[in-house]
């Protein structure tokens, strides 16, 4: 059975403090995500905001993850 705990984390960005309900693995991905790319998470967060139109935050991010995963070239071994 799957479990994963939503925890609510509090991220500063663009001078401002939100709040997000993330699950540990995408807050984990979006960290991998960042440090991949030589950024600071809240650049990364700042980022998926500007985008992300009328989807809250916290969906933004998830769907950001998942994108981010499913368009990698895929290791068929």
């Amino acid at each position: 059975m799957l479990k994963s705990r939503i925890a609510k984390r509090s991220i500063l960005f663009n001078g401002k403090k939100t709040s997000v309900s993330l699950e540990d693995e995408f807050w984990n991905a979006l960290k991998e995500i960042a440090d991949k790319r030589v950024i600071r998470l809240s650049h990364l967060v700042a980022k998926i905001d500007k985008q992300r139109g009328h989807t809250n935050l916290s969906s933004a991010l998830r769907l950001f993850v998942l994108n981010h995963y499913q368009s990698r070239p895929r290791d068929d071994k």
